[in-house]
């Protein structure tokens, strides 16, 4: 059964290479009938040239007049109309070669059109081509049926074989390689862990893999992107509908010119001149070239854009509103520092509450068997587990029982501090204790994406002027959060009707953008001109409404769509303006009896082929990222690999601190600096080294110049020598430590700390968020 084709990824080029031949048909016929025409007029038969050509005319009148008729009882008057009075106003006047060459103009506008939005749309159609149908599930009996994808329910045992699409969110059952470039627009492969969500439509391109779904088909990831897909693919950028709008003055002056060149020679030549070289194909056809290509390229970098007027929208916004939880910082806590009791040990207490947590639901103990598992320590099976409900989960742990969650009465001197220190950073608190009293305390903390601050950066180049934070969360974490990233006000403790008023206020000054990916923030994306959902990581509420969707958990490509929005929309603006320009300019040329209606249809079509492949620039340029090598990634993804072990010597440095500041003449005191200076020398400084020799050069390209890194290279200095001076104080140091040590070994420890914590931050945010698919280098 395992090896029965998944009906995933229809193949129809034979259905492709028809549509694209009908689409070139009309041109083709009406260029052959031309050219047929000219070799009849220079064997000297002009009668039947002339025939020729004025079929033509007739040809190409006819389905413009139909069109528009349309218009007019859909009580719209557009620039269609110019074309009409062309054709017809040659056909008047005997000027048969030149309605020839308009109908192949406009034959050719409709031609390069379909080919322009045919190549700008083929992301989106590969998204609908590639939607799974099928599934395969287990059966109780052990056995695996193929399933319609609308009987896959949450919960169900999949089966996932090599070059299969996931059809439905779910957790990995064990390790897989996939090929997640529909979803996230990255051609790399990414290994995924057991136990890690996968989004469907990605590709299993390793073995076959078990997956338990946790959404349905139609809540699942891909579903939620085909259906942006299509009515992306439905909708009419509102720049087309702009040319509608300049038809009401722009019809009316080519008609008064027209008519005025007429009256005022005596030769009704002159206004079928006029009307030739109007034709406003730029108008037509350039701006809804250009706006469809940036949907495409959004598509490719993982951010799905409801339609064109959406994508333009974004390309004229200057304001942005940002909740926090989720879309600033990661939205999944994570351990920041475990606190144990004197004499304690902080991997047992971390692998005492993990162990309790396997088998609870609740994101804190997500966090806590996740950080277990990333230390590689042995969890053991628990037994008599009982949870309560906002208090914490209980059991026995190798026969001891052990207690995570909340602590209520009186606390030591070493929790109280502990508690204190988590209120001042704005960290939770889960207490681990047992019969005896707490063990210790792990800190957690919502991490801001290592990729926020350059992409608020990013966000005030391309013309952001104001960039507001909304949070439910409180004012201290708020503003930490703020400052962490560079936004410009702080909106703490807002609830979603207090979202949705400042998204409403913002919205009267300028063109507003909104993101967030909680449902809490779906009325607040549904009020903004374009709401922005992070659909990889957030609730299906907020991409319902949301006119754009982040599909891949990366905030930098909310940047790259900004400014993908404002190229497409600048080239678009340029076309139309430099094609109605030249156009107005052969008219008051042709007005004055200096070109004839033949040349006029030339020069027009020569006007049209200009400002359209200049529409199709859309389809590139306008990032100001700068792409980074595959040698690079790799050396990024290494050392992004071992921040996690240099932070637990991080900690390990401030316990030692807090030590010889609190008891030095403890016997523990000097073995535990001993221990610390060797992991210093051991695993951090070779660290350092290796990044000083490999990483640094490597990134001198990607960052523009070999000074960019040059304050990290200071900083490497600064921590050795800091790791040296605690070197030469435990030289010193005989059996104890002295009391006149003590100041300056806290000064270095505590200094060591700061660095050290300051640089590893740096390193994330300024390199390591370059890698488009790095691995988490917070985890610790």
């Amino acid at each position: 059964m395992s090896g029965e084709p998944q009906e995933c990824v229809p193949e129809r080029p034979a259905g492709r290479r028809r549509v694209r031949w009908r689409e070139w048909t009309p041109l083709t016929l009406l260029t052959v009938a031309v050219l047929a025409g000219a070799a009849l007029w220079l064997a000297g038969r002009r009668g039947p040239a002339d025939g020729v050509w004025a079929a033509v005319t007739l040809v190409a009148l006819a389905p413009a007049v139909w069109a528009v008729l349309r218009q007019v009882w859909r009580r719209r008057f557009g620039v269609d109309v110019i074309a009409v009075l062309a054709l017809a106003g040659a056909l008047l006047v005997g000027e048969f070669l030149a309605g020839a060459v308009i109908a192949v103009m406009v034959a050719t506008g409709r031609a390069l059109e379909s080919y322009a939005q045919g190549r700008a749309t083929r992301d989106l159609r590969a998204l609908l081509e590639r939607a799974p149908r099928q599934a395969r599930r287990r059966t109780p009996d052990g056995g695996i049926e193929v399933i319609g994808l609308d009987r896959v329910a949450v919960g169900d045992r999949l089966l996932v074989g090599p070059g299969d699409v996931v059809p439905v969110d779910g957790v990995l059952e064990a390790a897989a390689t996939l090929d997640e470039s529909v979803v996230t627009g990255e051609s790399q492969l990414a290994g995924r862990a057991a136990g890690e969500q996968v989004p469907s439509g990605v590709v299993n391109a390793g073995a076959a893999v078990g997956l338990r779904a946790t959404r349905d088909a139609a809540g699942s990831t891909y579903a939620g992107i085909v259906r942006l897909a299509q009515e992306a693919t439905a909708h009419q950028a509102p720049m087309v509908r702009l040319a509608d709008r300049y038809a009401a003055a722009f019809v009316p002056f080519t008609l008064l010119l027209a008519g005025v060149a007429g009256l005022w020679s005596g030769e009704f030549v002159r206004a079928v001149a006029v009307l030739v070289v109007a034709t406003p194909c730029p108008l037509l056809l350039a701006t809804p070239i250009a706006i469809v290509s940036g949907l495409s390229r959004v598509a490719r970098r993982g951010v799905l854009v409801r339609d064109g007027g959406s994508l333009e929208l974004l390309g004229r916004a200057r304001t942005l509103l940002v909740d926090k939880t989720g879309t600033l910082t990661a939205g999944r806590p994570r351990a920041a520092e475990t606190v144990v009791a004197p004499g304690g040990d902080r991997d047992e207490v971390l692998r005492l509450a993990a162990s309790v947590e396997q088998l609870s639901p609740h994101v804190l103990a997500v966090a806590l068997v996740r950080q277990a598992r990333q230390r590689r320590l042995p969890l053991a099976e628990p037994t008599e587990v009982t949870e309560e409900p906002g208090r914490g989960v209980s059991g026995r742990v190798d026969g001891r029982p052990v207690r995570v969650g909340q602590l209520s009465g009186d606390l030591p001197d070493w929790a109280e501090l502990a508690r204190d220190r988590a209120e001042l950073a704005g960290w939770s608190t889960v207490w681990v204790s047992d019969d005896h009293g707490p063990l210790g305390a792990i800190l957690l903390e919502d991490p801001v994406r290592p990729d926020a601050r350059r992409t608020v950066r990013r966000l005030r180049e391309a013309g952001l002027a104001r960039l507001v934070l909304l949070t439910g969360d409180r004012p201290r974490t708020a503003e930490q959060v703020a400052r962490a990233v560079g936004v410009d006000e702080v909106l703490a403790r807002c609830s979603p009707e207090q979202k949705v008023a400042q998204v409403r206020q913002e919205s009267q000054r300028a063109v507003t953008v909104m993101v967030g990916d909680g449902v809490n923030d779906a009325p607040a994306l549904a009020a903004a001109h374009v709401g922005v959902a992070m659909g990889a990581t957030g609730a299906t509420a907020s991409a319902d409404v949301a006119d754009a969707v982040i599909t891949v958990d990366r905030l930098d490509r909310l940047a790259d769509a900004v400014e993908i929005a404002r190229h497409a929309r600048r080239i678009a603006v340029q076309s139309a303006a430099v094609g109605m320009a030249l156009a107005v300019l052969a008219m008051l040329v042709a007005a004055a009896g200096r070109l004839p209606p033949v040349a006029g249809a030339f020069l027009q079509e020569g006007i049209d082929v200009l400002v359209i492949l200049n529409a199709l620039r859309a389809l590139r340029g306008g990032l100001r990222r700068r792409d980074v090598p595959p040698g690079t990634r790799e050396l990024l993804d290494r050392y992004a690999g071992q921040h996690p072990g240099v932070r637990d010597v991080l900690a390990r440095v401030r316990d030692t601190a807090d030590l010889v500041a609190t008891r030095p003449e403890s016997a523990r005191c000097l073995p535990a600096l001993r221990d610390t200076h060797r992991r210093l020398t051991d695993e951090v400084l070779p660290h350092d080294d290796a990044e000083e020799r490999q990483l640094y050069p490597a990134l001198a390209g990607p960052l523009g110049s070999d000074e960019a890194t040059s304050t990290m290279s200071r900083e490497h200095v600064e921590i050795h020598r800091l790791v040296d001076r605690i070197g030469g104080h435990l030289a010193q140091a005989d059996g104890r430590l002295r009391p006149d040590q003590v100041p300056d070994l806290l000064a270095s420890l505590y200094g060591l700390d700061a660095v050290l914590r300051l640089h590893l931050a740096q390193e994330e945010e300024d390199y390591f968020s370059l890698d488009p698919d790095p691995p988490d280098p917070g985890s610790r």
